[in-house]
């Protein structure tokens, strides 16, 4: 099922490419999802940064910030399953990666065939 907003893709997401760059490290702002999800965000809330991605490219480190009102703007594209999303300054391209996770525990599936 497919996220029906950037903030959604970035809950479920293990990994970011920004403009082609792979990101292992961001952050999200969960404080401040819980304040608007409780009603008790200030007034200031959307120009506060909600996502920081950290990447680090040949041996410069980069550092994008973007605003709940900006994560809240992102646009989803289907056709590159990617949201643009704007900067400061420019436009940003963002895709999001979920890992896949297994489950090594296989006492499940010999206790039903028992």
């Amino acid at each position: 099922m497919k996220p029906t907003s950037l903030i959604e893709a970035l809950q479920d997401a293990d990994m970011l490419e920004i403009d082609s760059l792979y990101a292992w490290q961001f952050d999200l702002d969960t404080e401040l999802l819980a304040q608007i999800s409780a009603g008790s965000a200030g007034s200031d809330s959307a120009a506060k940064p909600l996502l920081q991605v950290h990447c680090i490219d040949g041996r410069e480190r980069r550092l994008w910030k973007f605003s709940l009102a900006s994560v809240q703007a992102a646009r989803y594209s289907e056709a590159d399953d990617s949201w643009l999303i704007e900067g400061s300054e420019v436009s940003h391209t963002l895709k999001c990666f979920a890992a896949y996770r297994g489950d090594n525990d296989d006492g499940d599936d010999e206790q039903d065939e028992a």
